[in-house]
């Protein structure tokens, strides 16, 4: 169940309690409210390093390329904080308009990965990472587990297909030379990354 605080005593009580928790939690601010999500487990954060190591192996970071594992996206230079997302893995490219200010980003990733956990839908994310022109956007769900690809079309997401297990769609990126594509396996469903260009493979 989520909460709204608008006590100012007990905002700052919940604040500093939270940070001396979690002193690396991955909050937001939603145009100037505190969103705070699930702490990410150990299978979240697993599988966003598999995914960072395959965009590392594909990609020249000595050129300019910028794979990582979550970083800071505002639509401002200034006053960024009131106004800012943490996808959990952002690819930006040597050619991206995005403007790297040190501290965060501003300007949207050429692609973002947001990896769902329970209680929260990434999806309500569309709109702001559309207005900071995010190219493409990849949404993990896992329970039920199913990956959704969006693409930025005249000023919008939108939802260009989803791979499952059970449909074994695959996914073309129009960012990286790769496709992806759930595959039945256990304990959970594996995604078959390949490159379009040399057929190389990866799993994660």
């Amino acid at each position: 169940m989520a909460v709204l605080i608008y006590d100012p005593e007990l905002e700052r009580e919940v604040r500093a309690d939270r940070d001396k928790r979690f002193p690396n939690n991955r909050d937001e601010v939603w145009d100037g409210v505190l969103v705070m999500p699930p702490l990410a487990n150990n299978e979240h954060q697993r599988y966003m390093m598999k995914l960072c190591a395959v965009f590392c192996g594909v990609l020249d970071l000595d050129a300019g390329n910028n794979v990582l594992p979550g970083c800071n996206v505002s639509d401002r230079d200034k006053d960024w904080l009131q106004n800012y997302r943490e996808p959990d893995v952002a690819v930006y490219l040597a050619t991206t308009t995005a403007k790297d200010c040190g501290t965060h980003w501003m300007g949207g990733p050429d692609l973002a990965i947001e990896i769902a956990s329970p209680g929260e839908d990434p999806r309500q994310k569309l709109y702001f990472y559309a207005k900071v022109s995010t190219r493409e956007l990849l949404i993990v769900d896992r329970d039920p587990w199913a990956v959704e690809m969006y693409q930025l079309q005249g000023g919008r997401l939108v939802t260009v297909g989803t791979t499952t297990a059970e449909n074994s769609g695959v996914l073309k990126s129009s960012v990286l030379p790769l496709t992806y594509q759930l595959q039945l396996s256990t304990p959970r469903p594996t995604l078959l990354i390949s490159h379009t260009g040399t057929g190389q493979t990866w799993t994660a």
